[in-house]
Formats: structure tokens, C-alpha cells, sequence
């Protein structure tokens, strides 16, 4: 039988939280053959690339196992996608999987599954985020862990790739690069991508059985790097608005518009969970989208090597 589905995962310097991946990948339990393909993005050092190599000779699953020169998600990801579609030309399904992420018993079935179903292009699932030290309330409860929630149904798009899966001809049916290269260092290139598929009519559904599980490490639970991430969230916004509004006046316009909005979204959620940090979000998201109109754009995931 020939591949039906391709798990992709860029991977950057993480090859413990890897194995984690690989392992919850290969005792997925399907009625159809699937692949795994695994770029690893640090050309330097590509522990990854060495660890999955390994680890997968011992598996019964078709792999691919590269390195990406070029350093940037969106590069990994497009390398991913790209190499998974020519290696593996009969499958028609395209996930992916971030590598600091397990896939929970069923998640691999049941997004396939939902995909056949419902004729859908693309699929997304939850992610239940696990934190590997205690936490406050006011950080479990801050918007940045917040996800799509209910019921499987059609959706108007999904937001992340962390859980994702792309039906070939979507790709086949949007120009390259698939994941916009300019969102290699500020993040969002996801964001981007789904939303581009929305405006070109793709239908897009959420498959709530479909589940994975992130792991969030110390160092993403500190209110700095929370504020921190509401501004690019903002950012990453105004970004996107500006490339597919196609008015520069209405982008600015809601710009304005995004600050009164969020001054009154943040009060709100001060006075419901009597939470400064859940509360500072919209806030800070609207001033995120008036930095970037300023020319200001983090680059979180530039490494100095």
C-alpha cells in the first residue's frame, strides 16, 4: 500500500523534546500507511537530524531525515512540506507537528478521519499545553493559552500548524513560497498561511478529537516573556493585515480603532479575573500592531548561532 499521510517536523536544537515527538508520532494506531519527515533547521549542529536518523531506522514507518541550511522556520517548514510531497507522491494528506509536542493515542485517525469525512482541505486540532513547572492562575488563564474549543464542526480557519493537517492540492493550488519567508524570525508565518487559504475559498474544519500535547518550559511562564509575546501577537497582526488589506488608510484606521478596543477589552478582563497579566492581552496587542506600523519587529526566533 502506498503513503496516505505525511507528519512533518521541523525541529531546532531540541532533540530530547523530539524523541518525546517521534516516539508519540510512530505509536500512532491507523488503517493506512503513513510517513514521517523531519527537517532539522540548525545546519551547525543537527542533533536532531542525528537522533531522528537513529531512532527511526528501528521503526516500520517510511522517514525522510534532512537538514535546512537556511535558518528560519517558515525555510524548514517549506522544506518539509516540499520534500514529504516529492518523496512520498501518492499521499494526500500533510500534517504537522511541532517538536516540542506529543500526539495523544488517536490523534493521527481522527484528524485523517475528519479530513475524509467532511471533504475537508484542512483540519486543525486542540492543543492542551502542559506546564513542566507550576503556574500561576493568572497564567493558566492568559489568552496566549487559549485555543479553539467545542465540538468537530467547519470553521471559518485555523490559526497554528502545531496541529494541522493540509490536503495536497491545497498546496498545488497556492503560489510558493507556501509559508511566507518574511515571518521567519517574527513568527506567524502559519497565521499567514491559513488565513491566505481562507480568502482562497478552502474549507477549513476542527476536529476537537484530534489532540496533541505542548510542553511549555519555565522560561515561556514568566509575565515578561507573556507581555512580550501579546506585543508580536500584535506585531504579527498588523503584518498580515497589511499585506492582504490592500489599503494602507484602513489598515492605520484600524489601527486606532484596535487601541480604544483594546484598552476596554483589557478592563474587562481586569474587573472578570482580577488578573493584571490575562488582562494586560488586548492591551498590549493593540499597541503591538501600532509598533510594527512604525517599522519595530521583534525577530524572537533569529539565533546568533
Amino acid at each position: 500500500m502506498s503513503v496516505e499521510a505525511v507528519v512533518c517536523i521541523p525541529t531546532f536544537r531540541r532533540p530530547a523534546w523530539l524523541a518525546r515527538t517521534l516516539q508519540s508520532v510512530c505509536a500512532q494506531e491507523t488503517d493506512f500507511p503513513f510517513a514521517i519527515v523531519v527537517v532539522d533547521n540548525d545546519a551547525a549542529n543537527p542533533v536532531g537530524a542525528r537522533y531522528a536518523r537513529e531512532f527511526l531506522a528501528s521503526q516500520c514507518h517510511p522517514s525522510l531525515v534532512l537538514t535546512e541550511e537556511r535558518q528560519g522556520n517558515c525555510h524548514a517548514i517549506n522544506r518539509a512540506f516540499g520534500e514529504a510531497m516529492d518523496a512520498f507522491p501518492g499521499a494526500e494528506f500533510l500534517l504537522m507537528i511541532d517538536d516540542d509536542e506529543i500526539a495523544l493515542p488517536g490523534w493521527l485517525a481522527a484528524i485523517v478521519g475528519t479530513a475524509r469525512r467532511e471533504r475537508a482541505d484542512i483540519v486543525g486540532g486542540p492543543v492542551v499545553r502542559e506546564f513542566e513547572v507550576p503556574v500561576t492562575d493568572a497564567v493558566t488563564r492568559h489568552l496566549l493559552f487559549g485555543s479553539i474549543e467545542g465540538t468537530t464542526r467547519q470553521i471559518d480557519q485555523i490559526h497554528g500548524s502545531g496541529n494541522c493537517l493540509i490536503r495536497r492540492h491545497v498546496f498545488e493550488g497556492l503560489a510558493s513560497p507556501l509559508f511566507d519567508v518574511r515571518f521567519n524570525f517574527l513568527g506567524g508565518g502559519d497565521m499567514e498561511f491559513f488565513t491566505r487559504c481562507r480568502r482562497a475559498g478552502y474549507k477549513s474544519w476542527w476536529c476537537a478529537e484530534a489532540v496533541i500535547r505542548e510542553f511549555v518550559p519555565e522560561e515561556r511562564v514568566s509575565a515578561r516573556f507573556l507581555m512580550t509575546r501579546s506585543l508580536r501577537t500584535g506585531s504579527i497582526n498588523y503584518v498580515i493585515d497589511r499585506m492582504h488589506s490592500g489599503s494602507a488608510g484602513r489598515v492605520i484606521a484600524k489601527n486606532a480603532l484596535s487601541l480604544g478596543a483594546g484598552a476596554m477589552r483589557s478592563l474587562t478582563l481586569l474587573i472578570r479575573t482580577r488578573r493584571l497579566l490575562p488582562a494586560s492581552h488586548p492591551l498590549l496587542v493593540s499597541i503591538g500592531r501600532t509598533l510594527a506600523s512604525l517599522g519595530f519587529l521583534p525577530t524572537p526566533y533569529r539565533s546568533s548561532n
